[in-house]
């Protein structure tokens, strides 16, 4: 598939200089940093040394007065507390994070995961019944509940408080809780405003913990469950997330709970732990548990104290996982099968249904989809007598909003920019389609219906070196909003050992103007093949890192495009 190349802003020369001697870099690290906000030697500091002295004050967060004073009431009234989750990886370590801190301080709470099939996303009438029938008088939201208005006034009639902590857009209205705490909200003025839901969970602790006078170490243990969150839920990971995300990580690599180590293990992760490990080794694991089963078993995995029961948990979630791999793969070709014979070739969107197909899988698909067909895309299942699916997006263009001017048409959705989830009546699903199509059609820009490869720099092979990667890897954790940096480099060829490892990888070692060779792979990459080898010149686009084998290390390029000098 074609792809664009688009280069980032380019700083002007003036600043570039200014940073590089400030911190005694050469201007291509320079122009990275600045790229990234970074413009001064202060900045630069707290860039490279994250420190959880800058975490902003949980009390800037509109509403966080409210939730502490109900919290404490009810933790001096003994009251039962319920800490209600969402079913996916980012509410399960909400879920975790809150209900292990405060355990440590107050007996009387219980956490509560939905159903994924039986409940639906969100705050359930069945969940606020299951409160009620245990004497549950305070209920403590996570990664949900800010679109919850009529199950939350029903909680309020039968007098159940609830206390909200979500990450998601608000609508028109507010619930009528004791307390709403999300950084999205318009009236909050919280500086930062891309807290994942298992972060805003851990601001209503770090309140908590100003108002006690609590000791805010044990608090901090529990960063590696927000890593996680941060990680899988696909936030951006800039300023408070990077704190955050950068003190998560070392609580998973330096001594991760038992939960956590036991899936590291099983994942088969045997360097340091990053983003990338997270994103593709232990977040399907944790999701996998409410994919297929129940979410809760992630929840008692992440708590459990003892490490062969954790280990025994690991190994059942990874079972799952193996049947949600089987679910994926089988309804992948389906869809794939389905927009070839059904959906027309100069469609901007795609919107298919199939009563049988798997709901906790579904969104795995939408995103494989957009793989190969690159168009926003909704896959829909049937469940409980309706049709409920799980859209994403590609670069650019807003699912969310695409999906808010279909409305009408449903009867609940949430999300974010580039995924969101819908459920609307069975007969509603043709009209759906159309003016889903009539409104991606209308917003969207061509240029977004083509794959985009954003370009950091344009630098020779011969800047590459160690001393080069050593400050490189400190701009790490990547992640949305600090995306591993994309070079390119120019007119260069492979030196003669090009070759392809198992008839689908391409390997080179390539050198620019005969000089300064470096490995390189292209993971499914076989089409260049036969030019690369007759030895025509091409421009490359790539990542740098560093590989390991037998004991040896060495910079390697990973390729992620390639175009040809020569047509």
């Amino acid at each position: 598939m074609e792809k664009r190349w688009v280069f980032k802003h380019v700083p002007s020369a003036q600043n570039i200089e200014s940073l590089s001697q400030a911190i005694n870099i050469n201007a291509s690290l320079a122009s990275l940093l600045i790229q990234r906000g970074i413009n001064t030697f202060e900045e630069a500091r707290d860039f490279f040394r994250p420190s959880l002295e800058n975490l902003h004050d949980p009390y800037l967060m509109e509403d966080m007065d409210k939730a502490v004073s109900r919290l404490c009431e009810a933790m001096d009234n003994e009251e039962k507390i319920l800490i209600y989750g969402d079913y996916d990886v980012d509410g399960t370590t909400s879920v975790t994070l809150v209900y292990g801190f405060l355990s440590n301080y107050y007996e009387n709470l219980e956490f509560y995961i939905p159903d994924r099939y039986k409940e639906g996303y969100g705050i359930s009438k069945t969940g606020i019944d299951w409160a009620l029938e245990n004497g549950f008088s305070l209920i403590i939201s996570l990664d949900c509940g800010i679109k919850s208005l009529n199950e939350i006034s029903y909680a309020a009639e039968l007098g159940i408080d609830f206390i909200v902590c979500d990450h998601h857009k608000p609508g028109d209205m507010l619930p009528m809780a004791c307390a709403v705490l999300d950084p999205k909200r318009a009236d909050c003025n919280y500086p930062y405003k891309e807290l994942s839901g298992c972060g805003v969970g851990f601001k209503l602790m770090q309140a908590l913990c100003i108002d006690l006078g609590l000791e805010e170490e044990l608090l901090f243990s529990f960063l590696d469950l927000l890593a996680v969150s941060i990680a899988s839920d696909i936030v951006p990971i800039t300023g408070e997330n990077r704190i955050l995300t950068y003190h998560g990580l070392k609580v998973l690599n330096e001594s991760p709970r038992p939960g956590m180590k036991a899936l590291i293990d099983i994942s088969g992760v045997s360097k340091e732990l990053t983003i990338n490990n997270i994103v593709f080794g232990l977040g399907p694991r944790i999701n996998a548990a409410g994919r297929i089963a129940h979410a809760k078993h992630a929840v008692h995995l992440l708590i459990a104290k003892d490490q062969d029961e954790a280990d025994l948990l690991a190994e059942k979630i990874n079972e799952k996982n193996k049947v949600r791999k089987d679910f994926d793969l089988n309804i992948t070709d389906e869809a794939i099968r389905m927009i070839q014979e059904e959906v027309a070739l100069d469609s901007k969107s795609t919107v298919l249904f199939k009563n049988d197909w798997h709901k906790g899988v579904i969104g795995i698909v939408a995103s494989r989809c957009i793989e190969k067909f690159y168009r926003p895309t909704i896959i829909l299942t049937e469940n409980n007598g309706m049709a409920t699916g799980s859209a994403r997006s590609v670069d650019g263009f807003d699912v969310y909003e695409a999906i808010a001017k279909c409305s009408d048409l449903l009867e609940q959705f949430g999300g974010h920019t580039y995924a969101a989830g819908l459920t609307m009546k069975l007969e509603n699903i043709k009209a759906f389609q159309e003016r889903f199509e009539q409104v991606v059609s209308c917003d969207i820009r061509q240029e977004d219906l083509i794959p985009k490869l954003d370009v950091d720099l344009k630098i020779e092979l011969s800047q590459i070196n160690q001393k080069f990667y050593n400050i490189l890897k400190q701009l790490a954790p990547f992640g949305p909003g600090n995306m591993d940096p994309v070079f390119i480099s120019e007119n260069v060829r492979d030196d003669g050992s090009a070759r392809l490892l198992k008839d689908q990888h391409l390997k080179l070692r390539i050198s620019q103007d005969g000089f300064n060779a470096i490995e390189a792979i292209g993971f499914n990459m076989v089409e260049p093949f036969k030019r690369i080898s007759k030895g025509e010149p091409f421009n490359i686009c790539y990542h740098i890192y560093e590989n390991e084998f037998n004991g040896k290390k060495s910079l390697q390029l990973f390729i992620k495009d390639i175009k040809f000098v020569t047509n």
